[in-house]
């Protein structure tokens, strides 16, 4: 059985355009994995292998569709689904350029590799560009070239063919003993002159032979390799007069193909062609096989020179439990029965004394229905009743909103600091908390974990589950394949129950003429598979329909049982499981809903209602009211159809009040009923604009209402397909963007954000002032991202439409002016942003007035980016003024008032203002702690903005203390790959130097600047800064080529990014002088 290795292992990708190239990837591998399950955003169908040390991740482009964008999107989709890749391998067959009056004697067979060449790294996009009046394009842009560890490898390999010791030829061997990838023969490879026309069908057989080209015989047939530049484009190349005239205007390319180009900007990446033909008329596919493998061969070959990839681990601590707590949502079933073998082997395995040098973990695995949660109940409070000291916690795993909520709830029992922050990562937090030795002991219930991905992909639950010899965890699931992953132990498969048990489960509740035959209790059980919770469902029937007793109910089941086996075969059944074998539970839960249908249409129409929402959690107050013509507002009818479907158990009650759960199976069964009844468009849209309706406009002060709201607005939105009410869905599209926005959740927000835009685009059209707005939305979130190249475009996009739909001095232009000058200024565009914002500061003081909010963000964004000019006096004289506006108009705890008083701050402290820069600091982080959270970016900025000014006055010892806090809250909030982290990420490292810990100074400056490189690019002022921070630890060490190395280039960029004179440039060219001045130069 082949090996499965974690989607995480995988270091390298292998992309193929024709299944003839992957086939040859596959004979590659010196082993084959076993497949991995797909993401739901990943249409790539992989093949997975090891080359030497290295996991290999193969995907081929979609039958019949080539070019450059699909090579993109393939790409693109696996550098999403395996985030370890280092980097891509495009390999496959390619159209040769033969030149012999330049030495270059390409032959079919032979192998190019992209390597970068005059001033193209290495593969060129030839149609791309602007056609001028004589009809050659202007090429705009450039491709990057492959990245450096490829290169080297590029260089080792070239090395290696010099001196005969590939092994290329030995993989290639295997593999053309193959016949469909044998050579054809020097004899089938003829070259045409260019200007030869095809003449014919497949072959060449009647074409000219006087316009053959008559070459040397090679005195091997062994393959050639070839570096140099590759042109790339989305047309087949097939005429050679054209071939030769775009390698001509290319400065002489090697190979012609059509995927590279999608694949080089989005992907570190190098090319491997084998060459099939000669990109002429004479095209022929005679050549394909082989080349392929040839290419395929040397692609493994190159890999062979490239050494693995080291890791490492990080590491974290938070509170610890300080007592015991018992947090179970659900009251002991006082009718529970039975169950008694399982129970045992539970109680033996699941308190945590049982095991003291492990944590012990358990699964239960069964049928949907089969009692695994009842079971689990008990269990629950059986530990309690037998271990006093040992908290029990409830965790439903149905989706990722409702785990961390459970865990949230976990958090605040303990005491976990920071766990009622708004951008809090409250699964590490409670992770950690029940990882410390000191925490108390433990059992963990993981209630309904069914779904793989949810658990093991994306968001991977699983890795939140805590790890301590103080605890255990018990887990249930219907997928026997999620429990084997979660556990080494076998584990303990809940069956049907027995006779006499299921016997006493249905008839508890029911009067002696209700059950009084004993066949037909007999037949029912069986009928019903002995499942407890059908058998809970028809005695729940049975009790509030006194006439019919077992002997009626068992005829209902066995009516038209065909249908309704075909009617609810279709969602639920097991991937083992033939249509032939009956659902009975769906048999039983039909039946009552088509009772509960008839006998209180307000129960049928809260049920389908509630169908739609997350399983867990429903508040009361979601309800919809009943239909026109009903008294809506009769609390007494509301309970009673809210009674009904308890006691029907199609929902249970939590222990806060008015909130319910709903079981998973009846979900999908009511879905499949409403579906096949032709309602699901009408249920759907119903449940979406009622939604819309009940959820308030999420902000800090009303976060405990839509953040319970959030989980269930989330799952009606996964069936927004079917609603028809445009306008709600994008309303409610808006306000789940902005919950994640809320908490942090940029990414999210932003795929929230571009179905909204899409919505509008299609309905009120893409120059409509709300479509506008949302365009806008969707720059800001990009932004707070550091995606600001595609934030720029945005901006300006929808600047450009606002000036043309509403005119320059409208509020919306404004808005997009200023959100332009800001993206500016993040990516050291100041000549530009200055400009901008002093304009959109004229028009809003005359559009808006002095005063406004609005007017205040501009002057506030001005003097930033005269502050990143160095025109610093200037720069605290706007914010002196926009921060006593901000306090009269706004008051003192205002989010935009405690803003400018970072902002000024920040700029006292670059006029050497120390005193009085560290005191507004202090002042503001106490503020913003209490107005904003201690973990909320501005916050977290004016904390290493506070540590800056401890920097600059020597107290280091406390300046790395609050770096160190900052960093770790930037990267728990933001991610590690954010500007912000990155920023505070580079100070703690100038701060170490300061204190003379060098080594890891210099670690983490490298750090820095790789990671601002790839966010930010190489030409940002972030990224310079850095660049400069680097320069001056190695000097420290005394490092001083490298040094030298470093100023000079940053010297260099400075001077062509932010000008000469700017003062960041000026101290850039300090430390160089000085450090030339030291070595005597």
């Amino acid at each position: 059985m082949a090996t499965s290795i974690p989607a995480r292992d995988f270091t390298v990708g292998w992309v193929c355009a024709l299944p003839i190239e992957l086939a040859a990837a596959a004979e590659m591998m010196d082993e084959e994995f076993a497949d991995l399950p797909s993401q739901p955003a990943d249409s790539n169908v992989y093949s997975f292998g090891r080359v030497g040390v290295h996991n290999v991740v193969a995907a081929c482009l979609p039958a019949g569709q080539m070019g450059t964008n699909q090579a993109a999107v393939v790409a693109s989709q696996m550098k999403t689904s395996f985030p370890s890749l280092r980097f891509c391998l495009l390999v496959g067959i390619g159209g040769g350029v033969p030149n012999l009056d330049h030495d270059v004697d390409i032959r079919l067979g032979d192998v190019v590799i992209s390597q970068p060449s005059g001033q193209h790294g290495g593969v060129i996009q030839y149609d791309f560009g602007k056609t001028g009046s004589d009809g050659r394009i202007a090429r705009t842009g450039s491709l990057n070239a492959p990245p450096t560890i490829l290169l080297n490898a590029l260089a080792k390999l070239r090395a290696n063919d010099l001196r005969g010791k590939t092994q290329a030829l030995t993989y290639l061997s295997k593999l053309s003993i193959q016949p469909r990838f044998m050579s054809p023969g020097p004899e089938k490879d003829t070259l045409y002159e260019a200007s030869s026309l095809h003449i014919g069908g497949a072959t060449c057989a009647k074409c000219r032979s006087e316009d053959e080209v008559d070459r040397d015989t090679r005195t091997t047939t062994d393959p050639v390799l070839f570096f140099g530049n590759i042109a790339s484009g989305n047309q087949v190349m097939k005429d050679g007069q054209t071939r030769d005239k775009y390698s001509q205007e290319l400065g002489l390319v090697l190979c012609f193909e059509m995927e590279a180009a999608g694949m080089m900007n989005n992907f570190p990446c190098i090319v491997v062609r084998g060459i099939c033909d000669y990109a002429d008329a004479h095209k022929n596919k005679r050549w394909q096989p082989y080349a392929a493998a040839t290419a395929a061969a040397y692609a493994k070959e190159l890999l062979n020179t490239i050494p693995p990839l080291a890791s490492s681990n990080l590491d974290s601590s938070v509170d610890s439990c300080p007592k015991p707590h018992f947090i179970v949502p659900f009251e002991r079933n006082e009718t529970f029965v039975g169950r008694d073998s399982i129970l045992s082997q539970l109680l033996e395995k699941i308190p945590p004394s049982t095991n003291k040098d492990a944590c012990q973990r358990t699964a239960i695995v069964g049928l949907g229905g089969i009692g695994k949660t009842q079971v689990a109940i008990e269990a629950a409070y059986r530990v309690r009743d037998t271990h006093p000291d040992c908290s029990v916690f409830w965790v439903p795993a149905v989706d990722a909103v409702m785990f961390e909520n459970a865990y949230r709830e976990i958090g605040r029992a303990l005491n976990v600091r920071h766990i009622e922050d708004d951008q809090a990562d409250v699964k590490s937090l409670v992770k950690a908390a029940l990882e410390r030795k000191d925490v108390c002991s433990w059992l963990l219930i993981v209630d309904n974990a069914d779904d793989m991905e949810l658990m093991y992909a994306r968001p991977k639950l699983a890795s939140y589950l805590p790890s301590s010899r103080n605890g255990s965890i018990l887990l249930t699931t219907r997928n026997y394949q999620a429990a084997a992953k979660f556990s080494r132990s076998p584990p303990l498969n809940l069956q049907e129950m027995g006779g006499r048990e299921a016997a006493q489960l249905l008839c508890n509740g029911l009067s002696e003429s209700q059950t009084n035959d004993k066949q037909s209790i007999t037949q029912l059980l069986e009928h019903l598979t002995y499942l407890p919770l059908a058998l809970r469902q028809a005695s729940a029937y049975m009790a509030s329909n006194q006439n019919v007793t077992v002997s009626k109910y068992l005829g209902y089941c066995q009516q038209n049982n065909r249908k309704m086996v075909k009617l609810l075969s279709k969602d639920f059944e097991d991937q083992d499981r033939y249509e032939s074998i009956l659902n009975p539970i769906a048999t039983t839960w039909l039946i009552s809903f088509e009772h509960i249908s008839r006998d209180n249409p307000l129960a049928a129409r809260y049920l389908s209602f509630m169908c739609y929402l997350a399983e867990k959690d429903i508040p009361r107050a979601l309800l919809p009211p009943g239909e026109e013509g009903t008294d809506t507002d009769d609390e007494m009818e509301a309970d009673e159809a809210i009674s009904l479907l308890i006691a029907y158990a199609f929902i249970t009650k939590r222990d806060v009040e008015d909130r319910f759960d709903i079981h998973r199976l009846v979900r999908l069964v009511i879905r499949n009923w409403l579906r096949e009844q032709e309602r699901e468009e009408e249920e759907v849209t119903g449940t979406i604009c009622w939604l819309y309706e009940c959820i308030p406009w999420p902000d800090h002060q009303n976060k405990e209402i839509w953040m319970a709201y959030l989980p269930h607005a989330q799952a009606a939105l996964q069936l927004q397909d079917w609603c028809t009410d445009a306008e709600a869905l994008w309303k409610l599209l808006r306000i789940t963007e902005e919950s994640n926005r809320l908490l942090g959740k940029y990414g999210d927000a932003e795929q929230m954000n571009r179905q909204v835009l899409k919505l509008k685009e299609k309905v009120l059209g893409p120059e409509n002032p709300s479509t506008l707005v949302t365009l806008s939305n969707l720059a800001d979130l990009l932004k707070n991202q550091g995606k600001y190249n595609e934030a720029e475009q945005l901006n300006r996009q929808a600047l450009k439409l606002k000036k043309k739909v509403l005119g320059l001095e409208n509020p919306e232009t404004l808005t997009s002016m200023n959100n332009l000058a800001v993206v500016l200024e993040h990516q050291g565009k100041y000549d530009k942003a200055e400009q901008i914002h002093r304009q959109t500061l004229k028009l809003r003081k005359k559009v808006l007035g002095p005063e406004n909010p609005d007017t205040l963000t501009t002057m506030d964004n001005l003097a930033l980016v005269l502050y990143s000019r160095g025109k610093y006096n200037e720069a605290e004289q706007i914010y002196q003024q926009q921060l006593e506006l901000c306090k009269t108009v706004l008051g003192l705890e205002d989010p935009q008032t405690l803003q400018g008083m970072n902002n000024l701050a920040v700029v006292l402290e670059h006029q050497g203002k120390h005193d009085k820069a560290e005191q507004i600091h202090r002042h503001t982080l106490k503020l913003k702690e209490k107005v904003l959270g201690p973990e909320d970016p501005e916050t977290l900025a004016t904390m290493d903005n506070l540590a800056v000014v401890l920097h600059s006055r020597g107290k280091y010892d406390e300046a790395e203390q609050i770096h160190q806090q900052a960093l770790e809250l930037c990267e728990k909030v933001l991610g590690l790959e954010n500007p912000s982290t990155i920023a505070s990420m580079d100070n703690l490292a100038s701060v170490l130097r300061r204190q003379g810990k060098y080594d890891e100074a210099e670690q983490i400056h490298q750090q820095a600047l790789e990671l601002s490189e790839k966010v930010l690019g190489p030409e940002n002022p972030m990224t310079l800064i850095c660049m400069n921070n680097l320069g001056v630890v190695l000097e420290s060490q005394g490092k001083c080529d490298e040094a030298e190395q470093m100023y000079r280039q940053t010297v260099k960029l400075k001077e062509k990014v932010l000008g000469l004179e700017n003062c960041e440039t000026l101290i850039s060219m300090d430390n160089l002088a000085r450090l030339l001045r030291n070595q005597g130069k």
